[in-house]
């Protein structure tokens, strides 16, 4: 999530070829003189890309163009080229402008992205009162799934309750729910309150209890008096319910200061794994998809994404080069960009190959993708490289069992779609 909305060569390119007020108009006006192109169709990508998601937001922009790289290769979206138009979200009231911008003078199709939570709901809004199609690539909050739910919003990204309860089922094999004592870390903002709540009526529902939960500031990296409570309260399990690369500051601190107790988090990222490093790196973690996951369309992914940019992918890549495929797959198929079309497409329980052992859908009643789910747990000395460090659970749920009973309930979390 750093954003240059365009790259130092274009930036050069224009300068070379453009000179004085025609060049500053083009500049200032760039999307107004494609827009109106016949054979173009444009979408708009929004992820942060500076702050402490910037690491995740990288992903997803490398994923993105990776994912219209290859669309436009195959004859692009009814003959014409795709085109995406990025721009670093930032914070959710830059996140509503510039989403309104990109509807408004550059007349996207639809956005695509985002991994704040609190950016996601801005986003969304001017998504419904533009009418425009809004596909969520990151933010886990179940509220954008129940109070918030919104008709033009839809989420390939897991709510919270699909990492709880995943997770926790993992946890409860381990013997670390039950009866047990956990101190959390939470992020203090619109992610990690709903993840807290989530949390907890997990551990209520199951028979454990929390001797703390500390709300963390995003922009705090010095952890150490935590960790000093941490080392008095000693709990049977640490949770890390924080975000972005806070996740990787305190997996490196917890490292260095030698404590003992079991780690595991809720909410988690592979890029963020591999920041830490593999001698930092442990405990249980949920996973909405891996590179490690053995089947054809995955592998595909991981060796086109390795090529190009010489690392591969983590979770957050997965989500944006999902979500533009299954966008432009739908428009060929629909032969349309009507979004009322595509959402009613999507409704009716359309089913797409999202890497995985089974086909994923869109959930009708809150728009939440239904895909499977993953628990990794750290490899330590035992990785083989910088990448593979983490071993992982089989699919979750199982075969036999239902995609949705991972996913919140209409009791737990209801969602009401505005007329």
């Amino acid at each position: 999530m750093s954003d240059k909305t365009a790259s130092s060569s274009s930036a050069v390119s224009r300068r070379t070829l453009l000179g004085g007020a025609a060049a500053a108009a083009l500049i200032a006006r760039p999307a107004m003189l494609t827009a109106q192109t016949a054979d173009v169709i444009r979408f708009g990508h929004l992820t942060p890309r500076t702050g402490f998601l910037g690491p995740l937001g990288e992903f997803a922009v490398m994923a993105a163009d990776l994912a219209v790289e290859e669309i436009n290769a195959k004859g692009g979206v009814m003959g014409r080229k795709l085109e995406i138009l990025k721009e670093d979200s930032v914070n959710p009231q830059t996140a509503s402008t510039k989403a309104e911008r990109m509807v408004e003078r550059d007349k996207v199709s639809a956005i695509i992205g985002e991994i704040s939570s609190a950016a996601c709901l801005t986003i969304a809004q001017v998504a419904q009162r533009t009418k425009t199609l809004y596909i969520n690539t990151g933010g886990n909050s179940d509220a954008l799934r129940g109070p918030n739910c919104n008709k033009y919003m839809f989420h390939v990204e897991s709510q919270n309750s699909m990492y709880v309860k995943s997770c926790g089922r993992s946890l409860m094999q381990q013997g670390l729910v039950r009866g047990k004592k956990w101190f959390s870390l939470t992020a203090d903002y619109a992610f990690g309150h709903d993840l807290l709540k989530v949390a907890k009526r997990f551990m209520e529902g199951n028979g454990g209890q929390f001797v703390a939960d500390k709300l963390v500031p995003t922009d705090l990296t010095d952890f150490s008096a935590m960790l000093l409570e941490i080392r008095n309260a000693r709990p049977d399990l640490v949770v890390c319910n924080l975000a972005g690369n806070q996740i990787t500051n305190f997996l490196k601190q917890y490292s260095e200061f030698g404590l003992q107790f079991q780690v595991a988090g809720f909410g988690f990222d592979t890029a963020l794994a591999w920041a830490a490093g593999k001698d930092n790196f442990s405990g249980t973690w949920p996973v909405v998809w891996h590179h490690l996951i053995d089947t054809p369309n995955t592998k595909k992914f991981v060796q086109a994404f390795t090529a190009k940019y010489r690392k591969p992918p983590e979770n957050q890549a997965w989500g944006d080069y999902l979500a533009v495929k299954i966008f432009a797959d739908t428009m060929n198929e629909l032969k349309t960009t009507d979004s009322a079309k595509m959402i009613e497409h999507w409704e009716k329980g359309a089913k797409f190959d999202v890497m995985k052992t089974r086909e994923g859908y869109f959930r009708a009643s809150d728009h939440q993708m239904m895909h499977e789910m993953y628990t990794v747990q750290g490899l330590g000395a035992a990785s083989k490289n910088q990448w593979d460090i983490f071993s992982s659970s089989p699919a979750v749920p199982g075969p036999g069992e239902s995609l949705e009973v991972i996913a919140a309930t209409a009791e737990e979390n209801e969602c009401k779609f505005a007329a």
